[in-house]
Order: C-alpha cells, then sequence, then structure tokens
C-alpha cells in the first residue's frame, strides 16, 4: 500500500495500537466515491448549464425529467431507492425523539466539540484550500444545521424526505468539490490522499455520531441506551446515503469510537489550515444567529472558545492555537445553567433571558431553509468567492 506522506508518522504509531483498522483508514485514504465521481464526471459533460434540474428531476422521482438524466445518474438514484438490509427505519424513532428533548444542546455540542475535532484533521484542507467556511462559512454552517435537522425529523430519511435527499445532496457536492480539487495545482494526492477521501468521510460520521454523544452528555443532555443506540443507526443510515463504503462505516458506537481513536490517530498533527478553519468556526457562531454588535460578537465568541476547550481538552485546543483561558469548572456550570433554563421556561414561559448561554444555546434555530426549496446547484469553481452560489 502506498500510504500519503503526511500519514506515514501516525500511521505506523496506530499499527501498534490496530494494525487492522490503521490499515484499513489509510487505505480508504486512497478512496473517494467510485459511482458519485463518475456520475459526476459525466453530468457535468452532457449537462453542464442544466445539471440542477436532472438532479432534481432525479430527487424527486420525476419520470418526465429524468427523461434527459444521463444513464449513470438514472443508475446512481435507481441503487438508492432500495435501502440496505440492515436499515429499519422504525428503530429511528427514540433517537429522533432524544434528538429533538436535546435540541438546544445538540449545535452546542456540535460546532464546540465535533466539527473542531474534525478540522484538527488533514479534512481542513479542502475546507482551506477552497474557502467554504472562511469565504461564506454562515450559509455554509446553517446548510449543515438543516441537514442534521432533517435526518432527525420524523419520516426525514424516507425516500420522499428532507434528511434522505440533503444526504444525497452532500455525496454530490462531495463528489464535485474533489474532481474541481483534483483538477486544482493545489492539491498534493502524494502528501494527503485523494480530496474528501472514504475515510474523512467515514472518520467525520463517527464524530457526528458517537463523539456527538459525548459532547452532549457532558453538556447536560439526558438519554438512555436504546436511544442512543437509535440516534447511532440515524447516523449509520445517513453515512450510507452520503456515499460511505461499508468498509469504513461504522457498525455501531462502540466500532465508531474506536474508528474515530485509531483515525484520529492516524492523522498528522494539526497544521496552519486546520488552526485557520477551526478559529474560523468558533468565530462564525455569532453571526449564524445575526448578532452584529462588535461588542457581543466578542463575548460570545470568548464563550464558545471556553465551551470547546472545556470538549475538546486542553491538548487540542492548545494545537489549534485557541486563545488562552481556563475551562476549569466549565462544564458543570453549563449544566448547572441548563437545569436552571429548563426550570425557568417550565416556571415562567414567557420570561426570556438574553445571555452567551442561550444565544449558545440557540444555534440550531439558525438553519438555511431557503423558501424555493432545496437547491441543487453545486460550486462550479474550486474557489468559493469564484464560484456561483450554491
Amino acid at each position: 500500500m502506498q500510504v500519503p506522506n503526511d500519514y506515514v508518522p501516525g500511521y505506523n504509531a496506530a499499527r501498534e495500537q490496530d494494525s487492522a483498522r490503521a490499515d484499513n483508514y489509510v487505505e480508504h485514504t486512497l478512496i473517494g466515491d467510485p459511482e458519485a465521481d463518475a456520475v459526476m464526471d459525466e453530468l457535468w459533460r452532457v449537462a453542464p448549464r442544466t445539471y440542477y434540474d436532472l438532479i432534481q428531476a432525479c430527487m424527486d422521482g420525476d419520470e418526465e425529467g429524468m427523461r434527459d438524466a444521463p444513464p449513470l445518474l438514472r443508475e446512481f438514484f435507481e441503487r438508492l431507492e432500495t435501502p440496505p438490509a440492515w436499515v429499519d427505519h422504525s428503530a429511528f424513532t427514540p433517537g429522533v425523539r432524544m434528538f429533538h428533548r436535546n435540541s438546544n444542546l445538540i449545535l452546542a455540542a456540535f460546532v464546540g466539540g465535533t466539527l473542531v475535532e474534525g478540522f484538527a484533521t488533514n479534512i481542513a484542507k479542502s475546507f482551506f484550500i477552497t474557502g467554504r467556511v472562511r469565504d461564506r462559512g454562515v450559509r455554509r454552517l446553517r446548510q449543515n444545521n438543516r441537514h442534521l435537522i432533517e435526518i432527525f425529523m420524523p419520516g426525514g430519511l424516507d425516500r420522499s424526505g428532507d434528511g434522505w435527499k440533503l444526504s444525497v445532496r452532500i455525496r454530490l457536492i462531495h463528489a464535485q468539490i474533489r474532481r474541481l480539487l483534483n483538477e486544482s495545482s493545489e492539491w498534493d494526492t502524494e502528501a494527503w490522499g485523494v480530496p474528501i477521501s472514504a475515510a474523512h468521510v467515514g472518520f467525520a460520521i463517527t464524530a457526528f455520531s458517537a463523539r456527538l454523544l459525548i459532547h452532549m452528555k457532558r453538556l447536560g443532555a439526558v438519554f438512555n441506551e436504546a436511544e442512543s443506540r437509535s440516534f447511532m443507526d440515524v447516523w449509520r443510515y445517513t453515512g450510507y446515503l452520503m456515499g460511505i463504503p461499508e468498509t469504513i462505516l461504522f457498525r455501531d458506537e462502540e466500532d465508531a469510537l474506536e474508528l474515530f481513536r485509531i483515525g484520529l490517530i492516524c492523522e498528522p498533527s494539526p497544521e496552519f489550515e486546520s488552526i485557520g478553519m477551526a478559529n474560523a468556526l468558533i468565530n462564525s457562531a455569532p453571526l449564524i444567529i445575526d448578532i452584529d454588535d462588535p461588542k457581543e460578537r466578542r463575548s460570545l465568541a470568548s464563550y464558545v472558545f471556553r465551551a470547546s476547550r472545556a470538549l475538546i481538552g486542553d491538548e487540542m485546543a492548545d494545537s489549534l492555537e485557541y486563545p488562552h483561558s481556563s475551562s476549569t469548572g466549565f462544564l458543570r456550570l453549563f449544566r448547572l445553567q441548563q437545569r436552571y433554563y429548563r426550570l425557568k421556561a417550565r416556571l415562567l414561559p414567557r420570561r426570556s433571558s438574553d445571555s452567551n448561554f442561550t444565544r449558545f444555546t440557540s444555534l440550531l434555530q439558525a438553519s438555511a431553509f431557503d423558501e424555493a426549496g432545496i437547491s441543487y446547484r453545486l460550486p462550479d469553481h474550486v474557489y468559493a468567492e469564484e464560484s456561483s452560489n450554491w
């Protein structure tokens, strides 16, 4: 196996702990998504100006609109029509209920913990090169929020559900960005492997699921074993729809945590792209909920940095060059505030309180709901600032 140069030290260290998982992870840094990549190549070749109408028709099952779709695109959607045998839609219900019961903590854990942990890896390089968070970050993050909400709506992962459609949309976006990066002189395949590799998407889904559960619990979320198992089921099927091959798609929570652990060892230490992306993410939190006052923005960003440091730990926070601050006792205080605001909302429902805590826990409300419906436009330039809106 040809190991990408950046991965050699971490790969050797990971093999000492779990050689099979380390081999599997690094093998998948050389794999993209062959099916979606082939679809995107054909779609861009035969219908560069009308591709989004064809995708829309396939998403909606519009037979008339699909007549002009390239064969590969039609076959791609036909394969997705039937879920794998391990998918049980009825098993999603407890996880859906748990999600909505703890919804005010979900995005706090997502932004402060899960996404930052993802950016601490080479995942950050594709984001940094394209500028998707640096230049158009607020809309991208709101779209992420929308996806998160939709997969946990009742029926969201049914074939006609928006969670299903948004998951497949992400898969196609990844294929398009992979195509653009492969054509760019900025991507170093020899050092980094394939852009948006199967390893990275497989790693990310473990963070979105199993690691998110850990961060949620540390912030005060309440759920039982059946609910956490159902939560993982939702994310596993979502990962499948996003194109993660089953060879690196987690089976359950324990498997996801081990994949995350070994993958993190394989990944190189955070470089400037990771530092830039993590800090841009934290500083964008006030913009997501439309805070305009500079002083209030700085105050909330400082609060989110402290929360994130408490979740990811001082070692990772320091490697990402977070501002120096103490997170000692932060999570305990956060959980006390959570109980206080829950009690206050129950006893005094009309009394609102504006604080960094309430702002941080309201991030999920800021989602990109477009009145015209889901857009299936895709980036048409490797740099976000030069791409058409999508």
